[in-house]
């Protein structure tokens, strides 16, 4: 797997062997980013379900300040920790080992708040949307904003959910990408 864009460009990123992770493809990810824009650019990211990292990374190549990267599994944070060395990324990233639900309520507790949150979940277990609902309960998320969840076509998400909202989606396959942002806001053209 590769950087698709920014100033890593064609750097590779190790992938954890033998683990139940999908990573984003690399077209999937290039598409995200191009939707995203300059929106990334100076932007903190929240990488959750964070996996193979490489949306995260994607993110600090094309010009993230910062990114926090969260997953549970030992080997996926260990590699992540392995491709941010390899990077020279270390700097702008703090990464956690921990569940993604209980570590938005952690962050909202001491202050932490994002441009942009990366959802990808484990698909046909419901954690995109219990994990949205989460988010909308937390004040993690800076107004105007957003949060990119990927998920799998047949994984039933409204288009609303509490305080967040529907503004763009896009498929790829099997695989949907959802673009959400909390309501009182003006919609932004993606």
């Amino acid at each position: 797997m590769r950087i698709t864009g920014g100033s890593l460009r064609g750097r590779l990123i190790n992938v954890p062997k033998g683990t139940s992770i999908r990573p984003t493809l690399d077209k999937v990810r290039q598409a995200i980013f191009n939707i995203l824009g300059d929106r990334i650019i100076g932007s903190a990211v929240l990488d959750l379900y964070s996996g193979s990292g490489s949306l995260g990374l994607e993110a600090l190549s094309r010009g993230a300040k910062s990114i926090h990267f969260v997953d549970k599994s030992k080997e996926c944070i260990e590699k992540i920790k392995d491709n941010l060395t390899a990077l020279k990324l270390n700097a702008h990233a703090v990464v956690r080992r921990a569940d993604a639900m209980d570590i938005i309520t952690e962050l909202d507790r001491a202050g932490e708040k994002f441009d942009i949150i990366f959802l990808d979940p484990p698909y046909y277990k419901d954690l995109a949307k219990k994990t949205l609902i989460n988010i909308s309960h937390c004040d993690i998320l800076f107004p105007d904003n957003v949060v990119v969840v990927e998920h799998h076509k047949m994984d039933s998400i409204p288009e609303k959910i509490e305080s967040l909202e529907l503004r763009d989606e896009r498929r790829y396959g099997d695989t949907v990408v959802r673009f959400y942002e909390k309501t009182g806001c003006l919609p932004r053209e993606f």
